[in-house]
Parts: C-alpha cells; sequence; structure tokens
C-alpha cells in the first residue's frame, strides 16, 4: 500500500506533458488506448444533461371555452395576431399560441388565456 501512495505522489508531482508522454508510453506498452475511457465518461455524462431544467415552453390553446370572443381578444393581444388569424387559430384548436417562451412569459400568457375561458397546456 505504501507503495501505491509513493507512486501517486510521483504521478501527482508530474506536468501536463509528461503525464501526456506517460500515457503515450503505456498505451504503447500494454496496446490500449485512453481514448475509449474519455468517450465512455462523455457518453455516461450525457444524460445527467438532459435532465436540465426546460427553459423553453410553448403555449398550447387546447379548448376555447364559453367566452370565445374574449379569448379570440387575448390571443390579438398575445400574439399581434390580426382579428381573422386569430380567429382561426381559436377555432383551430388544440393549437400552438406562441412557441419558444421562457418560463416566467409562458406562465403569464396561460393566466390571461385561462382569465378569458380557455384551456391552456404549456409544454
Amino acid at each position: 500500500m505504501a507503495n501505491l501512495q509513493k507512486i501517486v505522489d510521483e504521478l501527482s508531482g508530474l506536468t501536463v506533458l509528461e503525464a501526456a508522454e506517460l500515457a503515450k508510453m503505456l498505451e504503447e506498452k500494454w496496446g490500449v488506448s485512453a481514448a475509449a475511457p474519455v468517450a465512455m465518461m462523455a457518453a455516461a455524462a450525457a444524460p445527467a444533461a438532459a435532465v436540465e431544467e426546460k427553459t423553453e415552453f410553448n403555449v398550447i390553446l387546447t379548448a376555447v371555452g364559453a367566452q370565445k370572443i374574449n379569448v379570440i381578444k387575448e390571443v390579438r393581444a398575445v400574439t399581434s395576431l390580426g382579428l381573422k388569424e386569430a380567429k382561426d387559430l381559436v377555432e383551430g384548436a388544440p393549437k400552438a399560441v406562441k412557441e419558444g417562451v421562457n418560463k416566467e412569459e409562458a406562465e403569464k400568457i396561460k393566466k390571461q388565456l385561462e382569465a378569458a375561458g380557455a384551456t391552456v397546456e404549456l409544454k
């Protein structure tokens, strides 16, 4: 065990160039490549990155409700669409009202549309 600690201490004193040369020498000596474990570690780290919190949301109008005119007004205000385009969007529900917005804006739009009587979903 003391010999292993001595090796660790000596390796800790190597410069980056010396460590790279050592890796190359060990690869030649044992016929292995240090690149494979690095690739495996990168692949293992990839799922952790996929768990990150979602930052962009789509606001989907799923149902109009009883107050269709109020919903059309809110859709116009949120999207800057004309009257006909907003009416077509509302009547074509489920449809995306806004895509790729941040969480804060998506929540705000959702509250506005729900207050007008629509059913809204964030994806």
